[in-house]
């Protein structure tokens, strides 16, 4: 039976591969832009549920969320909204404070940030 398990879960681990691979290119494009800039804000701290983390730790627990979130998330919206806005333990939404004191909720900067990406990239 452990050996069962351990090929079904493999099996499963192949599927959800394939599946991140079925991402059109300008959506993913437009996700690594995304955690390109999360990445880029040294000085900035990410709370989650209370606790501040820095920036390349917000990147990792943010390409987990969006590995196991798997098939649904098709765009950067959707990363967004099902991996980037808030904590799916406690509903808490995700902020960013910034060096100045200034604090964003991610959600928002992340949007803002997306437009920006847009207008800079239009679809072709």
């Amino acid at each position: 039976m452990p050996m069962f398990r351990n090929v079904l879960l493999a099996m499963l681990c192949l599927v959800a591969a394939a599946h991140a691979g079925e991402l059109a290119p300008r959506e993913r494009a437009r996700i690594d832009h995304l955690l390109a800039i999360v990445g880029s804000l040294q000085h900035a701290q990410f709370i989650r549920n209370g606790t501040a983390y820095d920036s390349a730790t917000a990147v990792s627990h943010l390409r987990l969320k969006w590995r196991a979130a798997g098939t649904r998330v098709q765009t950067a919206e959707d990363f967004i909204r099902d991996c980037a806005s808030q904590s799916s333990l406690t509903g808490q939404p995700y902020e960013i404070r910034f060096s100045d004191g200034r604090t964003v909720a991610a959600a928002d900067f992340l949007r803002q940030q997306l437009r920006e990406f847009d207008a800079q990239n239009p679809e072709r």
